[in-house]
This record gives C-alpha cells, sequence and structure tokens, in this order.
C-alpha cells in the first residue's frame, strides 16, 4: 500500500545512508520528495535516479547549518509541491570525536552546529508551512547518542541529546496543531558514517562489520527507512515526542 500517496516530504542528508534509503522508501510508498544535502553532484544523480523511476522529486544543495539553507528548503517544497506534509531531518554526523577535554571549543560549535543547529534551523522554517497545510509529522534523527553516552564522541552526544530534547519540546508545542515530532534512535546501521567510525571501506560485507549490540548485526539503511515511512504516515498519528529505538536492542540493556 502507498501510505503517503502525494504527501509532500522534505529528506535531508538525502545523497548517502539513511537519508537515501529514506527517499528512496518514501517516494515508493507515493510521496513527493525535496531532497537537501550540500554535494550538488551526488544530489543531482539521486534526484536522476528517482526521476528515472517515476517518482517526483526535486534535489536542493543547501546548507542546513545556515537558516538560509533551510528556508530554501522549504520554500522549494511550497513552490515546487504546492504544501509540506513533513519531513526526515537526517543531517548530521561526527565532526569532533574525542573526550570533553581533547576538543576544541570551536570543534565543539561546529558538532553542534552539524547536528542540533541544523536540526533546529530545519524545524524552523517546516513548522509555520506545516501549520498551513492543517499539519503532519516530522522525525528527526538523533541515533543511540540521543539517548545514551558514548566516551570518545562527547560532543555528538551532546548535540544528539540536545535533539531529542527539541523534539520533545517541539512535539509538546504543537501537539494540538495536529504536528507531530518525534526522534529516531538508531544504532549500528550500515552507513558511511558507520563504516567511516570503523575505520573500514565499502568492500567489506556487511555481516563482517563490527555490531556491538545483542542482535549481532548491523542494519540495512532500509530498515531505518521503513520505520521512517511509517512515522510519517498517517499509521503513527498518535506518536509524537518519543525518542524510538531501532538499534538491534542496544539501548534495552
Amino acid at each position: 500500500m502507498r501510505h503517503l500517496e502525494g504527501k509532500v516530504l522534505i529528506v535531508t542528508g538525502a545523497t548517502r545512508g539513511m537519508g537515501l534509503a529514506a527517499a528512496v522508501r518514501l517516494v515508493a510508498d507515493g510521496a513527493r520528495v525535496v531532497l537537501a544535502a550540500r554535494d550538488p553532484e551526488r544530489g543531482a544523480q539521486v534526484e536522476a535516479r528517482l526521476r528515472g523511476d517515476g517518482a517526483e522529486a526535486v534535489f536542493v544543495a543547501a546548507d542546513l547549518t545556515e537558516q538560509t539553507g533551510a528556508d530554501t528548503v522549504v520554500e522549494t517544497a511550497v513552490s515546487r509541491f504546492g504544501r509540506l506534509d513533513g519531513a526526515f531531518n537526517n543531517v548530521g554526523g561526527v565532526a569532533a570525536p574525542g573526550r570533553p577535554a581533547d576538543i576544541t571549543l570551536a570543534n565543539f560549535r561546529a558538532e553542534l552546529d552539524l547536528n542540533l543547529t541544523s536540526a533546529f534551523l530545519c524545524l524552523r522554517a517546516q513548522l509555520p508551512a506545516l501549520l498551513d497545510a492543517g499539519g503532519w509529522s516530522v522525525v528527526n534523527n538523533a541515533s543511540l547518542a540521543g539517548t545514551t553516552g558514548i566516551g570518545g564522541l562527547a560532543a555528538y552526544v551532546a548535540a544528539k541529546h540536545a535533539v531529542v530534547g527539541l523534539t520533545r519540546a517541539a512535539a509538546l508545542a504543537h501537539a494540538t496543531d495536529r504536528i507531530r515530532v518525534n526522534a529516531l534512535v538508531t544504532g549500528n546501521v550500515d552507513t558511511p558514517l558507520y563504516r567511516g567510525l570503523l575505520g573500514v571501506g565499502p568492500d567489506r560485507e556487511r555481516a563482517n562489520l563490527m555490531a556491538p549490540n545483542p542482535s549481532e548485526r548491523v542494519a540495512d539503511p532500509a530498515e531505518i527507512a521503513a520505520f521512517v515511512a511509517f512515522l510519517l504516515s498517517d499509521e503513527a498519528r498518535f506518536i509524537t515526542g518519543a525518542a524510538l529505538p531501532i538499534d538491534g536492542g542496544a539501548s534495552a540493556g
């Protein structure tokens, strides 16, 4: 079933990993999608791939750590498709690994900008358009670092914890506006970021990637995309303000 038929959705960080998988799944479920990322070359390739499969998709090259970038993406959705119904705010990454004492203030701020400020600016741009459309759904990617400490990623953990807090505050602020806001707590997923943290290249088989979780495996990004599609659909209409683990049981202990 095409649970998102005709919906207009934004996917940020859409050119690789979970963002790319989400874009593929959302158009398969009937959505019209605005893709956003920094890399115009990769973005054009993803747009061409989706449009070649018959999807309604458009790519916007944008720096989402700047308000103008977030505004441009929303403006594109409204001008191209007439409205905005929801978003998967997936931009993020590890800019400053290390323990707190080892991270410079500049690098700490860069980490917050990449993971937290981007989510805030996207929400700030998206919410008025969602109100105009009568509400719908936003999913923020907080990752397992949004609820769990990781010793060597202090700045990343701080930023992602704040994403969970921002998600909950936004959900409460708009609960009566028919706007749902939830956070994903994603665990070990086969993405370029995860492989980079492991120090392995794209040629290693997924089954051979380290998987420190009870399921003892690394997720396919398509598994995350399926959950994103559910949260953006009307089937999840009673779920808001939640930080939802999809992590192979890592947060159960």
